[in-house]
Formats: structure tokens, C-alpha cells, sequence
């Protein structure tokens, strides 16, 4: 499994997190459950920034459910007051049975109708502790499995193109991944499409951006030039570009400013 830490931008900001592994029969649904729980202190905030996966969630909230779409830039939340989320980090294999056109949803959310899973859900969370986020991970699970159904042959083959993309370091160009997969660049663009609602291309650099951040936030001393030629930048000046644009600030202001 790759590193769940990627993506959270400032853990020293992060309220109690979970991630927790799908059960068996999920596995090809879903990459991994989160559950952050929060109680703030009244009158204060806590604001969380993300570089999000390049996959859609489906989340469970006391409020309702929603499904969120793929991202392409920096996503921001501020906490108050006392609360939870269960989410899911869906496997390109579930995405048809849940939305026509994942690429609409791009970079937004849609409330979603499963008053089931929500009521299922909410019992869970109100038992409170590890046995109840074991219980929501798993009627979660339950739900979803008997959402999709059975999975054939492409929605497997999107599951490992994602796996690739998202997973994959030395998989720097479309081209690599579609020689990998035994297919052709453009099959490899519609399932993108199709299956999670981003390019191939946008993928791998969400993933690449993912990785910068975290070499940067864990090792202070990382050379910046050294970091973007082994993740496959031109140069320094374009993953500087890539921080500015996606997170509106520059690998060394992140570095001074990651606790």
C-alpha cells in the first residue's frame, strides 16, 4: 500500500485521524477508510489543508453524505466545534456505480442519497472508540459491495492504472504507464476519464506533487534542485512552479512554514 501520510500538508494541525484498511471483501472498492473525529475548543479553529489523492471519496458526515470528486488544486477545511467524517477513498472500480460522469465532479462535491449507509453509518460513530470505526468501516464496506456488485475485466484494469499512477514513482509520463499495462495511450486516457475523471498525465502529477511536499515537510535539508530531477521536473524553477500554482506558495516557504 502506498503512504497514507501523503497529501496532509500540516499533520501538527490534524484533529484525532484515522486510516484504516477496507475489509477483505472491499478491497477492490476501496484504497483505505478515514475517520477524523475533532472536538475545538470554542472560538478557535482548525484549518486543514490537503493535497488530495487523484481519486474521488465518497463521505459520511451527522449532516448527510457526499461525494467528492477528483481534485486538481489544494483543498482547504476549517474545523469547529466538535465533530466526524467517514470517508472513503474509492478504487476507480466502484466510481460507475456511484456517478455517470466522474469528470463533472471534478474538483466539487454533490450530496448523495444513501439514507441507509447514513443512518448505518451514524450508529457506528455513536458507539464511539476503535470498535466503533471498525463498525462503520465495515457496514460502509457492506454497502458499497452490494452498491457495485460484481467487477469484470475493465473496471480491474482501471483499479491497476490507478494503482500505477497514484502508486508508482518511477512512472513519470502516460507513456510509461500504458507500456506497463500492455495498452494503448489512449485506451489509458479513457479509463482515466471514465474511472476517476482526470487525465493520466494529472495523476501522475498529483502523485509527483504529493511526494515533493512530503520529501520537503520530512527531510528540512532535501536539496530542491536533486528533489525535482528524481521526481522528474525539467528543473528547480518547475516544481517551484507546480507548488506556487497548486498550493500558492513556494518549497521553501513550505519548508519554513511545515510545523
Amino acid at each position: 500500500m502506498m503512504d497514507t501520510r501523503r497529501g496532509i500538508l500540516y499533520p501538527a494541525r490534524m484533529p484525532e485521524f484515522h486510516r484504516l484498511p477496507p475489509p477483505t471483501g472491499a478491497a477492490e472498492l476501496v484504497e483505505w477508510f478515514w475517520i477524523p473525529e475533532w472536538d475545538v475548543e470554542q472560538g478557535r479553529v482548525s484549518r486543514q489543508d490537503v493535497i488530495a489523492f487523484p481519486a474521488l471519496n465518497l463521505v459520511v458526515q451527522p449532516d448527510g453524505v457526499e461525494l467528492v470528486g477528483a481534485s486538481t488544486t489544494a483543498t482547504r477545511r476549517d474545523l469547529t466545534g466538535r465533530g466526524w467524517g467517514v470517508g472513503a477513498l474509492l478504487r476507480p472500480a466502484s466510481v460507475p456505480a456511484l456517478v455517470d460522469d466522474p469528470a463533472a465532479l471534478r474538483d466539487d462535491s454533490v450530496p448523495f442519497d444513501a439514507v441507509g449507509l447514513h443512518r448505518s453509518v451514524c450508529e457506528a460513530m455513536g458507539e464511539g472508540g476503535p470498535a466503533g470505526r471498525e463498525r462503520a468501516v465495515q457496514v460502509f464496506a457492506d454497502w458499497l459491495v452490494e452498491r457495485v456488485g460484481e467487477i469484470d475485466t475493465v473496471p480491474r484494469q482501471a483499479n491497476e492504472m490507478s494503482t500505477m499512477l497514484m502508486g508508482d514513482a518511477t512512472v513519470l509520463r502516460a507513456e510509461d504507464a500504458a507500456a506497463r499495462l500492455a495498452m494503448s495511450v489512449r485506451t489509458l486516457q479513457r479509463l482515466a476519464h471514465r474511472y476517476v475523471g482526470l487525465s493520466p498525465a494529472a495523476m501522475i502529477r498529483r502523485r509527483r506533487l504529493q511526494e515533493a511536499a512530503q520529501r520537503v515537510r520530512d527531510q528540512p535539508d532535501v536539496d530542491l534542485a536533486a528533489l525535482a530531477a528524481e521526481l522528474g521536473y525539467a528543473d528547480h524553477a518547475h516544481l517551484t512552479n507546480d507548488f506556487r500554482a497548486v498550493l500558492n506558495i513556494t518549497p521553501r516557504a513550505y519548508r519554513s512554514a511545515r510545523g
